[in-house]
């Protein structure tokens, strides 16, 4: 498989992924954020509890003197907590910089916006790829099948650690909305306002069916060796390289793909009638999948897809939606767009209609676009519009103050 890697500072690419490769496994157990290290337990779903463990962060802000002014932001599937800063390991910048920062709609001028890496990811939280206590080698599949819910636990442990009682809001797209739900399910007297976006309440038979042709990619691959192929130093890359192709379909749209591709030819005038990359949705495909391979954990691919096939925020309440949402204090903006059919709009009108039964303040958008599931990701004018406006809404609500106009 080819691929568009790009050298650092001008070394040769192979060079250039040594040192990248270098620098994630640096960020596993040692991140160059900041790093909150617990020896109390921490009980998992899966019945198996985490001890030690660590969950890394960025903050963004000030967190003002009544602490009542912070944003946690949930990541997605691949994401990191590396949401408006640049990235330690890709040197690109954050994965929501156009949405948090000063002035953004997430405005770190007004609010204190913590992102944290989920447990079981690859980025300083602990995950397959950390260090198993008492032995030399990473967790790897010792590590226990993980869920949102246990995630969020963590979470709701170091928001306790930075000594803030209530979050103001916690906002989040894709597994990070499952993580927004969770919170206002779980931990509904300590967030003010909630944010789920392009989300659901439980993974689709589709959505399982996507996951379920990663993983497979991912342990076919003869490196995978079982899960232990840190110990074999190796990496199943073609394995992860195929389910991040797989999976980079469903983020965007089938209007998106044609209006960016088409049909035309890659870097060529007539048909190879060969499996080279002729096309070039098939070269982009296939650089989606070798620069995923340089940053992300293959294990951690294996359990966060998991854990969103998992989730289901009614299984506690009788299959009932509403009874998980039953008298939430939190004020609710739900978003969704038109061309999103990984988690499509029907999923958010479900959100939407428990939390009406349940007697939620609720708001709900659907953004018009065909820029597909990722779009929440993009510069998106009408979703800042609404995010920005929401949060604007409850700040005033909850008594935050505007910061002085500039002089």
């Amino acid at each position: 498989m080819s691929s568009d890697f790009v050298a650092d500072d001008g070394a040769p690419a192979d060079d250039a992924i040594d040192i990248r490769e270098q620098r994630r496994r640096a960020e596993v157990d040692e991140p160059s954020s900041p790093v909150a290290r617990f020896d109390e337990p921490l009980q998992l779903d899966a019945g198996p509890a985490l001890s030690p463990w660590q969950i890394a962060y960025q903050v963004y802000g000030e967190l003002n003197a009544d602490r009542t002014n912070a944003v946690l932001v949930c990541h997605a599937l691949t994401g990191d907590q590396h949401a408006a800063n640049r990235h330690p390991v890709t040197g690109r910048p954050g994965w929501w910089d156009a949405m948090v920062g000063p002035g953004r709609p997430v405005d770190t001028d007004r609010f204190f916006v913590i992102c944290a890496n989920v447990i079981g990811g690859c980025s300083g939280s602990t995950g397959p790829a950390s260090i198993l206590p008492g032995a030399a080698r990473p967790y790897a599949l010792q590590m226990p099948v993980l869920t949102i819910r246990d995630m969020v636990r963590a979470q709701a442990r170091l928001v306790q650690e930075l000594g803030i009682e209530t979050l103001f809001a916690v906002v989040g797209g894709s597994m990070g909305g499952m993580q927004v739900l969770e919170w206002g399910v779980s931990y509904p007297d300590r967030v003010f306002a909630a944010v789920p976006i392009a989300t659901g309440v439980r993974h689709s038979p589709q959505n399982i069916g996507f996951n379920e042709v990663g993983r497979q990619a991912i342990m076919a691959d003869p490196n995978w060796h079982g899960g232990d192929y840190i110990q074999n130093g190796v990496k199943p890359s073609k394995g992860l390289s195929v389910a991040r192709m797989a999976a980079h379909i469903t983020y965007v749209s089938e209007a998106a793909l044609h209006r960016k591709f088409g049909r035309q030819l890659q870097n060529r005038e007539i048909l190879s009638y060969g499996f080279d990359a002729d096309f070039q949705i098939e070269s982009y495909l296939r650089h989606q999948g070798s620069t995923f391979v340089d940053r992300f954990d293959a294990n951690s691919y294996l359990y966060l897809t998991r854990a969103m096939d998992y989730f289901d925020i009614a299984a506690d309440h009788d299959g009932r939606v509403a009874g998980a949402f039953r008298n939430s204090p939190c004020r609710w903006c739900v978003v969704s767009f038109t061309s999103d059919w990984l988690f499509p709009t029907s999923e958010s009108r479900r959100i939407v209609h428990a939390l009406n039964a349940a007697a939620a303040q609720v708001s709900f958008v659907e953004v018009e676009t065909d820029r597909g599931h990722d779009a929440f990701l993009l510069m998106e004018p009408e979703f800042h519009r609404v995010v920005r406006g929401f949060l604007t809404g409850a700040a005033r609500a909850r008594g935050i103050a505007v910061p002085a106009p500039a002089v």
